[in-house]
């Protein structure tokens, strides 16, 4: 793999893939003729709808954002119909092109500062855990070890969700409940990272180690699909205590720019939080540590 992301390249191919799924009648425009050469709106249907000249937005897909406005970065996500996800990352991609209203993004850490461990061991009735954009899993608390105990078992360090979904496929399928959201998930939250970092070394090595071992992972991250991270609903089945279905939310932490915080908790009342009181009793502080 490329020791950087290919900006032009990525531009390019994610706005072609953006245009492809959007017929002429969902952007209220007629769709002349039968036999359409393209999949989805044409190059000038796209300039139209953002009120630019055809000739710019051929530069733009052939994947030149620098010194694009940021009015204009609106009117294309307007266009292509992005959602929040999809806009964040063609910002990202003009940002390390060169173009206006941005910075760029500080490698995300590899470790956390003892006071973030002494935040992540206060919550003691809910899972807990610290991940950076990579979803190297850095720090955790009793319960959240006690969850994620069957991705501790990969001898990598530190953990990583990503390569627990794709390269240990039976164990993954038989943790989350929906093991195809999972691996969708990973896949586009780290096409956004590397939308944020295209010279992190470290996750071009990941995406590479995950290129090379699963095809899955091949087929989804070509999608070039991507997520925000935020909050919903996880449902896995713990070999110790069955199913779990556990609300979380996962919270940027400003003063360590690429780390989250994820939360899990249970519904009050429900078979989830009397699953979460029987994991919390088995689960050993001494003996379920995230590892060196």
């Amino acid at each position: 793999m490329d020791a950087t992301l290919d900006l032009r390249t990525e531009i390019r191919e994610f706005l072609r893939s953006r245009r492809a799924r959007i017929a002429p009648e969902m952007a209220g425009l007629p769709a002349y003729g039968g036999n359409r050469r393209v999949e989805g709106l044409r190059r000038e249907e796209v300039a139209l709808l953002a009120g630019v000249s055809v000739e710019y937005y051929v530069r733009i897909e052939r994947g030149s954002l620098a010194g694009t406005s940021e009015g204009v970065l609106d009117a294309l996500a307007t266009a292509l119909q992005l959602n929040d996800a999809e806009r964040d990352h063609l910002f990202h991609l003009a940002r390390q092109s060169g173009a206006p209203g941005g910075r760029r993004h500080r490698k995300p850490a590899a470790t956390v500062r003892p006071a973030l461990q002494g935040v992540l061991d206060a919550i003691t009735g809910a899972p807990a855990l610290i991940r950076n954009g990579r979803h190297d899993v850095l720090a955790m608390n009793h319960l959240g070890r006690a969850l994620y105990s069957p991705v501790l078992a990969d001898p990598h360090r530190p953990a990583n969700t990503a390569r627990f979904v794709y390269l240990h496929p039976d164990e993954a399928e038989q943790f989350f409940v929906d093991y195809d959201h999972a691996t969708h998930n990973a896949a586009a939250m780290l096409r956004m990272e590397m939308g944020r970092n295209p010279h992190d070394q470290e996750l071009i090595a990941l995406v590479g180690e995950l290129s090379s071992g699963s095809e899955l992972f091949r087929q989804q991250w070509a999608s070039r699909n991507v997520r925000l991270h935020g909050h919903g609903t996880k449902c896995v089945n713990h070999p110790v205590v069955g199913r779990l279905e556990l609300n979380f939310e996962s919270m940027d932490l400003p003063s360590d720019p690429g780390l989250q915080l994820n939360v899990y908790t249970a519904p009050e009342g429900g078979p989830a939080a009397d699953n979460l009181a029987l994991l919390a009793s088995w689960a050993s502080p001494e003996t379920m540590v995230l590892g060196d």
